[in-house]
């Protein structure tokens, strides 16, 4: 990686007056040093994606599809260098990292791919001397907020379908997690993306930021990745000039196993679940519910599981879990135990930081006893730690499982198809894993219900955020023939 970075506006790489250091969460090494943009750059950034909005939307699909590729392919090739610079910002350990590369260029693929079936209609007329035509196009300039827990992947998301339907993007990245963001603006620029068609804002005035993109009509859509409390704000902003809006919020996904589920698979898909990322993403689970039949060989044996994994910098061999992104997160992670401690959860193991010197280092935490009085029943933790609650019913754990006003991702297993079929219809997540703790893939609808979200990513689905529906009444058509 670079040790100065600068930002990417509309084709080109330009300073800014004041720069800040980006860290290593394993050991606060100083990774580089990046600029911090004003709103001036940010009104920038905008009025070069105006420049070029024309001329980027009637540019053909398959030349728009030729530099997603060309874009998918330079990160597969960089797949360990591009990991590395993840890890290093993010935390997560190397294995984790090289995934998210691969998920974020699958991203590209797929919408390179989408982007050459944007279909119209013909709709029956009214009247014989008419035809009704529908056709597709871009919304318009995009500003992308993304997050630092998949620094890659969510760029890749809102980019992919942006870019497939010919919208400029502006990328505001988490200040934690830039550099991934910066890596991916020089290859697109290498894979021939015209300029001003993507611009990379840094900077640490989150809110400054965003509210020059916010108040400016010719931004049409927002897409955000982030928490609940942001997107609400998001939202009344966007209501000013009606911008199109697609929000990925907050989860707090329960974990259902019933007493006929393979206990061994369930028990590895809930490791799974729980500490992908050390348990900082929005589809973590976060709240085991376990029939009070297998209760104890389900704690045993994710116990088990949990003290076999190795802590330590992400960029070490064989570690699995890796620090949590900052100070305040590994407070908060304390916080919830602590209080679920001293109302009578047990800790099975974990429950305190692991001694690491340097670096913001939690154990993974199994925790029984656990009830509805607790923190992290109702708080969604960001964490490796896993709660675990008993029931008896499945009308019971239903009804647990639905209170709360999120509704991203929701897990169960059972070896009963009914029971998968009433539950796929009764839990309100957007997102389902029966007998499947990681469900996430390009090619399928993400997003959630409720308070944690508006829209869809991935998926046919994920494309018509970017698209506008346009009709054409024609007239005259029954005239005198020769």
């Amino acid at each position: 990686m670079d040790s100065q970075y600068q930002l990417y506006i509309g084709g080109k790489w330009v300073d800014s007056k004041n720069r800040f250091e980006v860290r290593n969460p394993a050991n606060g090494q100083v990774l580089a040093s990046v600029p911090d943009a004003d709103v001036s750059q940010m009104a920038q950034a905008i009025e070069s994606a105006v420049q070029v909005e024309r001329y980027w939307a009637q540019r053909p699909a398959q030349e728009r599809s030729r530099i997603l590729m060309d874009a998918s392919r330079l990160m597969r090739e960089r797949k360990e260098e591009l990991a590395k610079i993840l890890t290093s910002e993010e935390g997560k350990p190397l294995t984790e990292a090289r995934g998210e590369i691969l998920y974020a260029a699958s991203f590209l693929d797929w919408f390179a791919e989408e982007g050459k079936r944007i279909y119209g209609d013909t709709i029956p007329a009214n009247s014989p001397d008419k035809r009704i035509l529908v056709f597709k196009q871009p919304v318009g300039v995009c500003l992308a907020i993304t997050p630092w827990n998949f620094p890659s992947a969510m760029i890749t998301r809102k980019l992919g379908p942006a870019l497939a339907a010919g919208c400029p993007v502006i990328v505001k990245p988490s200040e934690l997690t830039p550099l991934s963001a910066l890596e991916i603006a020089k290859i697109f620029e290498e894979a021939g993306l015209p300029q001003g068609v993507l611009s990379i804002i840094v900077g640490r005035d989150a809110a400054g930021l965003t509210e020059v993109a916010m108040e400016d009509p010719r931004v049409r859509k927002i897409s955000f990745t982030g928490s609940t409390e942001v997107g609400k704000h998001l939202m009344q902003q966007a209501a000013s000039t009606v911008k199109r809006v697609s929000l990925e919020l907050g989860g707090h996904a329960p974990f259902i196993v019933f007493p006929d589920a393979d206990l061994d698979q369930a028990v590895k898909q809930a490791v799974v679940a729980k500490m992908r990322g050390m348990g900082e993403t929005c589809v973590a689970a976060n709240r085991f519910y376990v029939h009070e039949k297998i209760m104890e060989s389900f704690a045993e044996k994710m116990a088990s599981h949990f003290r076999s994994m190795k802590v330590g910098n992400g960029l070490e061999a064989e570690v699995q879990v890796g620090p949590l992104v900052n100070k305040e997160t590994l407070e908060k992670v304390e916080r919830h135990v602590e209080d679920a401690v001293n109302n009578g959860a047990i800790v099975v193991t974990g429950g305190r930081r692991a001694e690491i010197p340097g670096g913001y280092f939690y154990e993974p935490t199994v925790l029984t006893h656990t009830d509805d009085s607790m923190i992290l029943s109702r708080e969604e933790t960001f964490g490796p730690v896993a709660p675990l609650f008993s029931f008896c019913s499945e009308r019971e754990v239903i009804e647990k499982a639905n209170q709360t006003p999120s509704g991203l991702a929701a897990y169960f297993f059972t070896r009963d198809v009914g029971r998968v079929f009433r539950l796929s219809e009764q839990l309100d997540y957007g997102i389902l894993g029966a007998n499947d703790g990681l469900p996430s893939t390009a090619q399928a609808p993400f997003g959630g219900m409720k308070e944690s979200g508006l829209g869809r990513e991935g998926s046919k689905y994920g494309l018509e955020e970017y698209l506008e529906i346009k009709y054409i009444s024609l007239g005259g058509i029954q005239g005198k023939s020769d």
